[in-house]
């Protein structure tokens, strides 16, 4: 079966800012998470510039994703015709996905204050928290930001998955819905 001919689509496809909005908070994460995860890896001279980018691009992670969200409740996603095990499946995912890309950046830059460090998004400015340095709570925080991390993995593997085989198996027009 030939793959789905993108010039003629008669498919709906989502909005240009639902597109830009998936392609930036996607590029955001795929620069935050691998920096997050090198620190543990790093030299100690440089650890504290890993932590700043890290948490500075997961900041940008939280307002788009807050955008993201926001907008969604004006613009609801293009019709699928897909069963309705597909289409649990699909929402399932992307909500998780949504839901776990705003718990693990709050997750993160409130575990950063409880554990005594503002953040300084980029260097320039500093970021108000309403927690301040709390040894108790801060060891929790940075375990739901951790789990938060692997589980958006796992998610995005499902995620891949799907679009593998949707494009690659069923051959259909899914993948053209965000490009």
């Amino acid at each position: 079966m030939p793959m789905p001919d993108r010039s003629t689509r008669d498919f709906p496809g989502y909005s240009r800012i639902s597109k830009a909005m998936h392609w930036i908070v996607a590029l955001l994460v795929f620069v935050t998470w691998p920096l997050g995860l090198m620190i543990g890896f790093v030299k100690d001279d440089v650890k504290l510039d890993f932590y700043l980018m890290h948490e500075s691009f997961g900041f940008l992670v939280l307002w788009a994703m807050l955008l993201r969200v926001g907008f969604r409740f004006f613009q609801s996603p293009p019709p699928v015709d897909r069963s309705a095990l597909e289409r649990i499946a699909a929402n399932t995912v992307h909500g998780l996905l949504y839901v776990f890309l705003i718990i693990m950046p709050v997750s993160g830059f409130l575990a950063t204050n409880a554990h005594g460090f503002p953040l300084q998004w980029f260097g320039l400015v500093t970021i108000w928290s309403p927690l301040g340095k709390s040894s108790e709570i801060a060891p929790t925080l940075s375990a739901i930001h951790e789990w938060s991390a692997w589980i958006i993995l796992g998610l995005f593997a499902l995620h891949i998955l799907a679009v593998i085989f949707h494009h690659l198996i069923r051959r259909d027009a899914t993948l053209y819905r965000i490009l």
